[in-house]
């Protein structure tokens, strides 16, 4: 191999940047909760209406599945952990969409309850987690508890489900942010965006 090319192929390497599926799995986490957020808030037909299910589908669980994946390989348990748990429960929460459309059985809307407080207590143990992380992700599973537990509350005893759609439209502006955070932050090779440090240092 010439002289000539083995520099270029050296050069090419250096410039490549490292792969950071954060900000994949973000903007997949901001899809969904716009999406679903928006249909709590009225804002669009309905809650249980099917063209729902392909972005939660797609979006909420696919994308956070492949930045799962991709952490697992790159030994970051947090993020691998946190991505797929969620991808998972945006695929119980497509396919429960799905069942209420097209199931043709008595539905018990509470089974999807108690499927919100098992997500709830798993996201619970990510937000103490997060506090090793960063504020920012610490700032985004805070606002998903909060959403989730109204919506428990919705589903449980009939209280207005105002709340959480807010707050999953917080959940939603939060994921972009940091989406454009670990892209811009990643490419730049500096912090342009900031996420801020961890809370917690053990």
């Amino acid at each position: 191999m010439s002289k000539n090319k083995t520099e270029s192929i050296s050069s090419n390497t250096e410039t490549l940047l490292p792969a950071e599926p954060a900000a994949l799995g973000l903007t997949g986490l901001g899809v969904a909760a716009l999406v679903i957020g928006s249909g709590y808030l009225g804002l669009t037909s309905g809650i249980d209406k099917l063209l729902m299910v392909p972005w939660v589908l797609f979006f909420g669980a696919c994308v956070q599945l492949v930045a799962g994946i991709m952490d697992f390989k790159r030994n970051n348990i947090f993020g691998a952990t946190v991505f797929t748990g969620f991808a998972f429960a945006m695929f119980a929460i497509a396919l429960t969409l799905f069942f209420t459309i097209f199931g043709g059985v008595s539905f018990d809307i509470s089974h999807y309850a108690f499927g919100l407080i098992g997500i709830l207590i798993f996201s619970f143990i990510a937000t103490v987690t997060s506090l090793m992380a960063n504020k920012l992700f610490f700032a985004i599973l805070i606002v998903v508890n909060i959403a989730v537990v109204n919506l428990i509350l919705h589903y449980l005893t009939g209280a207005s489900s105002l709340i959480g759609g807010i707050f999953l439209l917080a959940t939603s502006a939060l994921s972009f942010y940091g989406s454009a955070s670990v892209l811009i932050n990643t490419v730049a090779g500096k912090t342009i965006l900031p996420m801020g440090g961890p809370i917690w240092k053990p």
